[in-house]
This record gives C-alpha cells, sequence and structure tokens, in this order.
C-alpha cells in the first residue's frame, strides 16, 4: 500500500490580525472539530479573518471561524458553517490566559490553523489592539519595504 502523503502544514492564516492587532504571546490549541470539518479543511474551505477566541466557564472558544462543507457531505449531518469550535489547552494556560484578557485592551485572536501530527491545531495570540496611527505605520513600513524590492530587482537586470 501506498503511503499517503501528509497534507501541507499551514491550512489557513488570518491576515488581518496582524494589522489590526499587536501580539503578546502566542500559544497553540488543539480543536474539536467534526469528521466533516476535517475534510472541508483538507481540501482548504476555511475562512479565519473574522475569527475571535472568547473564554466562557474557563474554556476556550473560537466564533467566526468558517468552515463551508464540501458538496460530497453525507446526508445525515447536518452541516454549519460557522459553528462555534472548542479549542484545547491546559487548566493551567486557560488560568494564565484568563487573567491577561481581563486586563483592559487584551484579546485572544485566531493567527492560523496547521496540521500537527495529524491534527488540526489553532496558534491563537493575546493581543492588543492598534490605533488608527499604527495602522498607518504599519501600511507606510509596508509600502517602503515594497519599494526597495522593486528598486533592487530593477537593478539586478
Amino acid at each position: 500500500m501506498a503511503k499517503k502523503p501528509e497534507p501541507s502544514s499551514r491550512i489557513a492564516d488570518n491576515k488581518k490580525a496582524a494589522y489590526n492587532y499587536f501580539f503578546e504571546e502566542k500559544f497553540e490549541a488543539g480543536m474539536v472539530l467534526q469528521g466533516w470539518e476535517v475534510k472541508a479543511l483538507r481540501e482548504g474551505k476555511v475562512q479565519l479573518t473574522d475569527g475571535y477566541v472568547v473564554i466562557k466557564d474557563g474554556e476556550l472558544y473560537v466564533i467566526g471561524c468558517q468552515i463551508n462543507p464540501l458538496k460530497t457531505a453525507s446526508t445525515h449531518v447536518n452541516p454549519d458553517a460557522v459553528r462555534t469550535k472548542k479549542l484545547l489547552m491546559h487548566k493551567d494556560e486557560i488560568r494564565r490566559l484568563i487573567g491577561k484578557v481581563e486586563q483592559k485592551g487584551y484579546t485572544l485572536v485566531p493567527l492560523n490553523l496547521h496540521w500537527k501530527a495529524g491534527k488540526v491545531k489553532c496558534e491563537i495570540a493575546l493581543a492588543k489592539g492598534k490605533a488608527e496611527h499604527d495602522k498607518r505605520d504599519t501600511i507606510k513600513d509596508r509600502e517602503g519595504k515594497r519599494e526597495v524590492e522593486r528598486a533592487m530587482k530593477s537593478r539586478h537586470r
């Protein structure tokens, strides 16, 4: 029997997060998924940009992470694309996060979904929101880097 190739490690990224937040710390959490969701993730049918993490009853949940069902989903399953998904972390890590999130201005943001040893993991970050002028600085830095890359590329021709 031929061994199945490992799917690419990265499933989805939240590119808006780096624009809207400063990251203080990053954590990796497991994700509780249904079978149809795992199949959809393998096909890349996920959107993470509107997602955020909440703490309810001492547990972490991702809200707004959209996993679109495949057209071949079973008829006995009722797929919900925006279902709230539970994150799995150690109790002591969750307690530490609760203490940090209660501080003013901190929130938990999902950064990406990736495969690790055949399991889906969600990288979350303890983040602080950027002010409007910080966002403008981010745009200015990105455009400056782009111009430098263009100049270097045209110079090497």
